[in-house]
């Protein structure tokens, strides 16, 4: 992997990982694209990039994350992220194979995007949550749970838990920014897991100063574009909810799909 197809990558990861149209999927097909083999670097480097990701997400909301003494804040998140780590360790091997397919992402793309087509008309609630304070213990479980869809690349952790939150009532202005918190203890530990295995059993990954390099470039080039990703999203969601990016899932998907059975990637 060369700086230039670092970034590129990174940017990808940027835009991508707080859509609902899956960063995982994109990357892989981006990879693809550029002729990246899923090798163990390239696996590693694009979850460690997430990292980079979520920390803009504790910049831009860090009134909610600082200071440190918002312990309902924290227990909500931590009890919604708990069936991703089980489900996560449990399946990592699986899960590390699925990313190595093009054809499962453009499939669950399509499928993705059917759904966000009509998400407002089946999630519209007349008692809508509102506000994350009112977010209970049992909802932040139920979208947490949602959330392990994901697990599935082209699924969107982003749109598995924005649905998630929707079909327990919230708004889907409150959905993504909780699907944002959720991101953060969710990817940390993804990151944090992948880290720790690949020094395991191939600290030579970890040790080569070009990885890292690439390692630190990607992260930063994340890190900037998903602070303005977030912006974004939000404001275009207030005015237009999710349609486009159904549309948009629907069409990458078919177009993805076509690809690979014609043996272009």
């Amino acid at each position: 992997m060369t700086f230039f197809q670092s970034i590129l990558i990174a940017i990808v990861e940027g835009v991508t990982e707080f859509l609902p149209i899956s960063s995982t999927g994109h990357m892989i097909i981006t990879s693809s694209l550029l002729g990246i083999a899923q090798d163990e670097f390239t696996k590693l480097f694009e979850i460690c990039i997430q990292l980079g990701a979520i920390l803009s997400v504790v910049v831009l909301y860090r009134k909610k994350f600082f200071p440190l003494n918002k312990f309902d804040f924290y227990l909500k998140l931590i009890i919604a992220v708990i069936p991703a780590l089980v489900l996560g360790f449990i399946f990592s091997k699986k899960i590390d194979a699925l990313l190595e397919s093009p054809f499962t992402v453009a499939i669950t793309m399509l499928i993705g995007g059917f759904v966000l087509l009509f998400i407002d008309k089946f999630f519209n609630s007349t008692h809508p949550v509102t506000e994350e304070k009112d977010i209970s213990y049992r909802r932040a479980f139920i979208t947490g749970i949602w959330q392990c869809l994901a697990m599935v690349p082209g699924t969107s952790r982003s749109a598995a838990s924005i649905i998630g939150g929707m079909q327990q009532q919230m708004t889907r202005n409150l959905a993504a920014e909780f699907s944002f918190f959720l991101a953060v203890p969710t990817m940390a530990a993804a990151t944090g897991y992948k880290l720790l295995k690949a020094w395991k059993e191939n600290p030579a990954l970890l040790t080569d100063a070009h990885n890292l390099q690439l390692l630190l470039v990607g992260n930063i080039v994340a890190f900037v574009v998903a602070m303005i990703a977030i912006k974004f999203f939000i404001g275009f969601l207030q005015n237009h909810g999710f349609r486009l990016f159904g549309w948009y899932r629907v069409i990458v998907g078919a177009v993805l799909l076509v690809l690979v059975i014609f043996h272009y990637i």
